[in-house]
């Protein structure tokens, strides 16, 4: 069932053609965090996914969520009759005429658990495998984790709230992941946070690990400390010393490595590339491709740094693969945490100096 459709898209359009798009871009948003619904910064992610494929635009994409929504139960306003985003901005100027922060907190988690629903219910099909392209949630009516969390955030933007996305290092029963999940942060205006996770039954999540932005520090592996009994947070403790963090020095991570994680998942889903078997040399150079544009998006984005090296290692490019792997293991020691795969990988090739015995080894047929 599972399709290789983003072989055909690198075919179709070449990586040139995807280079050119990426340097013309310009950054429109106010903010490198800002990226409100049917904004310039926010038309940019939906455009990039549709260009891969080489028809199509965000004009489609909004066309079908504004349908959706009023075939929807879930409805942002009491005036049924208003499109998705008249209603977003109805409530941004209810919201802003609230100055009680306690009583505006409450509404905004009330508005982002129908956010929540509106997502599950309008992009029904959740898909590792494509549903990191917004030009799939047209085509396929499917969805990610990174994908919702982005959209989520980007609705919430539109209203005024003050949300972003957070990497999830470990889930909610503390299994570390490596990145491997994505979850909106909405930082209420009571001074506590809020995760918002689609992939949950639940509006709310307490996951126990996140990669953030830090300010005046940058990237950091940090951990929610959750109100008892409850899903809001009102602080953290970085994972590499434990030090106090407040809630108003963390936020989401910003534009550059968005972007960088929307191409991340373009590699790391080619069938035959690194994480799967049998690999094949061709899919391990379209999943190059993309993980060298993720890095050239955002070199601090330690996952994409680290399977780029590891997709490296499994083409035979020994040196340049080794220089990656160091490059991310000295990235994901100044964030704070370091996953086990890497440090594996790393004394693996460091005891028995020769590409051929490693795991990861792609030995052509």
């Amino acid at each position: 069932m599972r399709r290789n459709v983003l072989g055909i898209a690198f075919a179709v359009v070449g990586v040139l053609a995807t280079g050119r798009l990426l340097a013309s871009s310009p950054m429109s948003s106010p903010s490198k965090w800002q990226y409100p619904y049917h904004g310039k910064q926010f038309s940019l992610f939906v455009d990039e996914s549709f260009h891969l494929v080489g028809k199509g635009s965000s004009r489609s994409f909004y066309n079908l969520m504004s349908e959706r929504y009023l075939g929807s139960p879930v409805r942002l306003t009491a005036n049924r009759k208003l499109s998705l985003e008249q209603a977003l901005d109805s409530r941004r100027a209810e919201l802003a005429a609230l100055h009680d922060n306690h009583r505006k907190a409450d509404v905004e988690v009330a508005v982002a658990a129908q956010v929540h629903s509106l997502i599950k219910t309008v992009i029904p099909h959740f898909s590792l495998e494509r549903g990191f392209e917004f030009s799939n949630v047209v085509a396929r009516g499917e969805r990610q984790c990174f994908l919702q969390s982005v959209l989520i955030a980007g609705l919430l933007q539109r209203m005024g709230m003050n949300a972003g996305v957070a990497m999830v290092y470990r889930n909610i029963q503390g299994t570390p992941t490596n990145n491997g999940h994505a979850v909106t942060l909405l930082k209420l205006p009571d001074g506590k946070d809020i995760i918002v996770d689609a992939s949950e039954r639940e509006a709310f999540a307490k996951h126990k690990g996140l990669f953030v932005d830090v300010r005046q520090s940058g990237y950091k592996y940090v951990e929610p400390i959750f109100q008892p009994n409850s899903v809001r947070i009102i602080g953290y403790l970085t994972t590499s010393n434990h030090k106090r963090l407040s809630t108003a020095s963390v936020r989401g991570l910003d534009v550059a490595f968005l972007r960088s994680q929307f191409w991340y998942y373009r590699g790391e889903r080619v069938v035959g590339g690194p994480l799967y078997t049998p690999k094949t040399e061709s899919a391990l150079a379209r999943s190059a491709k993309a993980f060298e544009t993720s890095v050239r998006l955002c070199p601090s984005n330690p996952l994409a740094v680290y399977m780029l090296g590891r997709t490296y290692l499994a083409e035979g490019r020994i040196r340049d693969a080794k220089h990656l792997l160091q490059k991310a293991s000295s990235l994901y020691a100044q964030f704070g945490w370091t996953p086990a795969g890497l440090k594996e990988a790393l004394a693996s090739i460091g005891a028995r100096g020769h590409f051929a015995t490693h795991p990861l080894a792609y030995h052509p047929r």
